[in-house]
């Protein structure tokens, strides 16, 4: 998959390519990371980016030109049809969802800006799709780059160890991830679920769906849809909660 980033700090974002699930698959050639520097497309000695906003207000807005040349070779470099996507607070939601949908395409130009904004003219002229990691400001859009590679990655098949793994990550099916243990059987006096030590794979399967359901329920019941459950499902989910009203 060919990865491709438009920022600031071209540095920053190749650090990823070093550590862990993406290193790893930039090694084996799962994953082709590359970036572009708006400032190598000023027209000035100073390579500037960014200039004051019309009608006045803090801050300075990241410009056109630099932007949009830095996205228009980035997309020539390679004969892929690839969606532009722009890192900003009023994209919407980057979700797993979306992670799968990404991972389905041939690649990707990220576009990290910075500073107050970008002008809107670039977003109407280049930009595919805004997407954002959540309702909060972070400084610019290069960790936002790196959540989406990090999280498109691992979708990769071969990029995990095992590829069972992606499928049992959180919100793979909706749901947030069931508990998780390993040795020692005991820790401080707290032990084990039984259910995961006796080998009988389907009661273990039914325990950590229960357990998905139930912790889904708890703590973000939005991502619950009653009428999308199927009967095992709304069986269990249903045990999860008369057990919680017995605790």
């Amino acid at each position: 998959m060919r990865l491709d980033v438009v920022t600031l700090f071209p540095d920053l974002v190749k650090r990823i390519s070093e550590f862990g699930v993406t290193g790893r698959a930039v090694e084996n050639g799962l994953v082709d990371l590359r970036t572009w520097n708006p400032r190598d497309y000023a027209g000035d000695r100073h390579r500037t980016v960014d200039d004051r906003p019309y009608g006045g207000g803090p801050g300075m807005v990241m410009k056109v030109e630099p932007l949009r040349d830095a996205i228009r070779d980035a997309k020539a470099s390679e004969d892929l049809q690839r969606e532009v996507v722009f890192l900003s607070p009023q994209g919407e939601a980057f979700t797993q969802d979306l992670a799968k949908e990404f991972v389905a395409t041939p690649g990707l130009v990220l576009v990290a800006g910075r500073y107050e904004g970008v002008d809107e003219r670039l977003v109407e002229m280049e930009v595919d799709r805004e997407v954002s990691l959540g309702d909060f400001v972070i400084s610019g859009g290069e960790i936002a780059a790196l959540a989406i590679i990090d999280a498109v990655t691992r979708l990769l098949p071969g990029a995990l160890g095992d590829d069972d793994s992606a499928a049992e990550d959180s919100f793979m099916h909706g749901l947030l991830d069931f508990p998780h243990y390993t040795r020692p059987e005991i820790v401080d006096g707290k032990r084990v679920p039984e259910v995961l030590l006796n080998g009988n794979h389907e009661a273990i399967r039914r325990w950590r769906l229960k357990h998905a359901l139930g912790r889904t329920w708890l703590r973000r019941p939005d991502l619950i849809k009653m009428d999308l459950l199927d009967q095992e499902q709304k069986m269990l989910l249903e045990e999860f909660i008369a057990e919680q009203s017995s605790d």
